[in-house]
This record gives C-alpha cells, sequence and structure tokens, in this order.
C-alpha cells in the first residue's frame, strides 16, 4: 500500500511538473490597453518629478507599475510618434508621416504589419478611441458617406475617433467610419485651401471668438474656437469640446463593459494637454495654472475612473497598460490661454531641454509606465525603451509571428524582469533626426532655425555636430562633440549605419 501510494504520489508529481512545463511555455495572453496623451511632458507628473501638479491616478500606475526614466516615442511631434508606435516602423521611413491636415489621406498601408493587425491574429478584439492624426481616405474623401480607409481598415475592429486634433477640421466624431449623429439634410463639406462663401473666420470675424489664435488656428470657428482648415455644414454632428474628456471616457467603460469576455486591445488616445486646451467647467481653475494645467488634471481625473472600470469590470488583474505621451510638451501651441503667463515654477520637460518640435530630450523622451496588477513588481527602469518596440514585444508575449521592422523585442524589460532595454535609437523632429545610445545623445548638424516656429521651444538645429553624455549632463548644458571627436565619429558612423548618409545634414 505504502508502494503505491508513493508511486501514485510521483506519477501526480511528474503530471503536475509536466503541467507547469506546458503552461510557461504557452503564450500570455492578457487584455492589452495603451493610454496615449497628447503633449504631455516629462516633467508634466508627479511621479516624474512635478511638484506645481498633481497627477495621483497616473502616478498610480507609474508607482505601481514600472516607470521608465528613458522612454521615448519616436517623434517630437504627434503623426509621426503614433505612425512609429502603430507599424513598429520608424517614421522617418515614411516621408507623409509629417503632422497632417485633418483632410490627408491615410499614410498607414492597408497591406502594412501594423499593433491591432497582429493582435488580431493571436485572437484578440481591437479597438481604438480618441484622436487618431494618421490620415483617412485614399485623398478623394467623402465625408457624408463611408470614410474609408482608416482605422478599420489597418487592424482596428471598432474605431471611435476624432479625424486628427481638437484644433483642426472636421470637428466631428468618426464611428467605424461614419460621421456620428450627421444629418443628410446637411452635409459637411472640408477644405484646407479655400473657404467656403459666407463662413466667418478667427482671421476676419474675431469678435465671434471666446478664444483667441495666436499663430495658425484663424480658420473655421467653431463653439467660438478658430481652428485649422475650413468647414461647413454637418451642426448636428459637431462635438462639444469642453465634453470630449468625458465622451470618449464613456466610451472606453463601456468597450471594457461589452468585450471583457475575451482578450481585447485598447488605444485609448486622449486628447489632453493638446490645444485647444478646453477642460470641462468642474476642472476649470483647478491647476492655477490655466487650461493646460486644468486638463492634465482633467485626463489624471478620467484615467483614475477608467482604472475604477478596469477594476469593477474584475478585469484589472489581467490587464497589460502602457502609459505613454506622443512627444514632449509646448506650452503656446497656437492659442493665448495663459500657458505661459501661468506656468509658474512648473517645468513641463523637467530637467529635460527642449520640448515638442525638438530633436532635445524634452522632444522625444516621454513619460513611459508599463503596469500589470499582480504581475509586474513595481520598479523603476533606466533600460532605453520606445513605443515602435510594442509590436516585436507584444508579439513575443503572445506568441504571434511578426513582420520584421525597426521593432525590437524589449519584452523582458516592460514587464520590469530586465534592465536592458534597446542598444540605440533613432529619434525624429520635424524631418530631422538624431541618435540614441548608451549615456550618449548625437544630434548631426542641419540648416534651420534654433527655434521651433512661434511656439518658443528649440528645435536643437544648429550648423555644428552636437554630443551630449546624458549621465553627467542631462540638460544637455555642455556640447562635447569637439572635446570627443573619436566618441562622435562612431556614434555618426553608427548613426549613418541605420539612417543612411543622405539624411539632409551637413557633413562632419
Amino acid at each position: 500500500m505504502k508502494l503505491k501510494n508513493t508511486l501514485t504520489t510521483l506519477i501526480v508529481t511528474g503530471l503536475m511538473m509536466v503541467n507547469v512545463s506546458v503552461n510557461a511555455s504557452k503564450p500570455v495572453k492578457p487584455n492589452i490597453i495603451v493610454i496615449y496623451l497628447d503633449d504631455l511632458g516629462y516633467g508634466d507628473l508627479s511621479a516624474y518629478g512635478a511638484t506645481e501638479l498633481k497627477t495621483p491616478n497616473m502616478d498610480a500606475i507609474a508607482n505601481e507599475g514600472v516607470r521608465f526614466t528613458e522612454g521615448y516615442a519616436t517623434s517630437a511631434t504627434c503623426t509621426p510618434s503614433r505612425y512609429g508606435m502603430l507599424t513598429g516602423v520608424y517614421p522617418w521611413r515614411n516621408e507623409k508621416a509629417r503632422i497632417l491636415p485633418g483632410s490627408a489621406p491615410l499614410i498607414i498601408s492597408t497591406k502594412q504589419e501594423t499593433l491591432p493587425k497582429m493582435l488580431k491574429r493571436a485572437g484578440y478584439q481591437t479597438a481604438v478611441i480618441g484622436k487618431w492624426h494618421l490620415g483617412l481616405g485614399d485623398g478623394n474623401l467623402d465625408w457624408n458617406g463611408h470614410i474609408t480607409p482608416g482605422p478599420n481598415e489597418v487592424g482596428f475592429d471598432e474605431a471611435y475617433i476624432l479625424a486628427a486634433t481638437q484644433d483642426r477640421v472636421p470637428t466631428v466624431y468618426i464611428d467605424n467610419g461614419y460621421i456620428d449623429g450627421l444629418d443628410a439634410k446637411d452635409p459637411i463639406y472640408v477644405n484646407y485651401k479655400k473657404n467656403f462663401d459666407g463662413q466667418p473666420t478667427g482671421k476676419d470675424n474675431p469678435e465671434l471668438t471666446t478664444m483667441k489664435w495666436h499663430h495658425g488656428h484663424n480658420c473655421s470657428i467653431v463653439n467660438g474656437i478658430p481652428r485649422m482648415g475650413y468647414m461647413k455644414g454637418g451642426k448636428s454632428a459637431i462635438w462639444t469640446d469642453v465634453d470630449m474628456a468625458d465622451h470618449f471616457l464613456d466610451k472606453v467603460k463601456s468597450y471594457v463593459h461589452d468585450h471583457k469576455e475575451k482578450p481585447f486591445f485598447l488605444y485609448y488616445a486622449l486628447q489632453q494637454p493638446h490645444v485647444p486646451r478646453t477642460p470641462h467647467p468642474r476642472f476649470v481653475g483647478k491647476s492655477g495654472m490655466g487650461p493646460r494645467g486644468d486638463v492634465i488634471l482633467e485626463a489624471d481625473w478620467c484615467i483614475g475612473e477608467f482604472m475604477k472600470t478596469l477594476e469593477e469590470e474584475g478585469v484589472l488583474e489581467n490587464t497589460l497598460i502602457v502609459f505613454s505621451s506622443d512627444n514632449g510638451p509646448v506650452l503656446n501651441d497656437g492659442y493665448y490661454d495663459d500657458a505661459v503667463e501661468k506656468l509658474g515654477n512648473h517645468t513641463p520637460g523637467g530637467m529635460l531641454r527642449g520640448g515638442k518640435y525638438s530633436m532635445f530630450e524634452a522632444g522625444p523622451r516621454v513619460p513611459f509606465m508599463t503596469y500589470w496588477k499582480g504581475t509586474i513588481k513595481p520598479g523603476v527602469s533606466d533600460a532605453l525603451v520606445c513605443q515602435v518596440d510594442l509590436l516585436a514585444s507584444l508579439a513575443k508575449m503572445v506568441g504571434v509571428e511578426a513582420e520584421e521592422n525597426d521593432s525590437e523585442d524589449i519584452l523582458s524589460a516592460l514587464l520590469g524582469k530586465s534592465n536592458k532595454g534597446r542598444k540605440n535609437l533613432i529619434v525624429e523632429a520635424n524631418g530631422k533626426t538624431a541618435y540614441r545610445t548608451g549615456d550618449w545623445a548625437m544630434i548631426p548638424a542641419y540648416e534651420g532655425s534654433p527655434m521651433s516656429w512661434k511656439s518658443g521651444n528649440e528645435t536643437a538645429i544648429a550648423p555644428e555636430f552636437q554630443l551630449y553624455n546624458l549621465k553627467k549632463d542631462i540638460g544637455q548644458k555642455n556640447n562635447l562633440a569637439m572635446s570627443n571627436p573619436e566618441v562622435l565619429q562612431k556614434l555618426i558612423a553608427e548613426f549613418e549605419e541605420i539612417r543612411g548618409k543622405e539624411y539632409g545634414g551637413l557633413k562632419k
């Protein structure tokens, strides 16, 4: 009997060991959520050192997950960063990956590998809710019919979006290729070159505006706000700016409720703190910094409410969350809204130099956190990670082959199991590229302005090469190009091996 019990124990133990081994080799398929903010700077979160703003809900993701100190977008502007994240391809490889007007055609090929396509092959339901800004249609778009190709044609089962940005027409929501709430008797028309007869503009009719434009935003007036581009009609479908955050929050909460039974991928693309900054009345004046600070607090609240929903729906412990921003901060980005005047002691870029539109670190280096309750242990990582790597890394996690491109498998770093990220990275700002590797940042010499147009942010454009040791000089104050010629030449060679020698810069 004793022998029989022993054999039984051995057999059961062996079966358990086999089962553990098999399970360990199986792909892990949690829900995946990318929370993506718009123009949120490295220093805009209290978890990243902000003292004048308190962001408890974003901080909770940072402090209870992995907070990356060297997390990057691929670009210092919005459209290119989103392109890189969703395709796993550096945006400088696609000449159309520039800041787009609201009428631009889709810049992701419908034949191209994308993050949602890859996850669909792994059995995921996929959705994008929020800002799109990657173009729609093929250049001959009828806004009053089926708007295609768009998110649905590049891998998203569901898409509820604004076409471009809050400051550009059309100022309507698009629900799976159709304008939400459009009255067929009042069609909508959009033009970025010529105004429609009889339509007021911010330039000609400032008395009709409730928000004053500073630069660039002087075309059609919608809800008292002058925008980029011209629009006519579609009155029943026009969004209410102050309700946008609540509107998208309701959509993502409903999405989780409806899809919690099977693995889902949700790209939640918030519009804050991009201009025009239009906080709901609940948040007006709460930051003391004007609308920019107020909408950051609003976004933080939205994220807190969304996290509550994940917990209430019972999916929080089976959900990987990646949090980041499309690029660094900007204060004056086209409207007079007190962002500069009421900044006080707040530093949106933290200790970093530059901001949106800049090759300096505050342009592409952004808040970047991963969170998975009960799976990812809290920690801080200085691994070099980039949004372009989500495609390869998540493909590894879910056990699906993905097309080879610029995306690298850094899954271990994202899950907090390793402090090793990618070896190097090429970042972009308005078509110009720079190089990051190890402790070094190298910025080639370029012709152009050292300041971005009207915004006041430095571009990092200079007629000489720049070399910075970020470990010793995070603020990029000391250019070491002249004193470290061997390091400079080594980095130029590495950069040109990836980028090619014809990158538009001035030669050394």
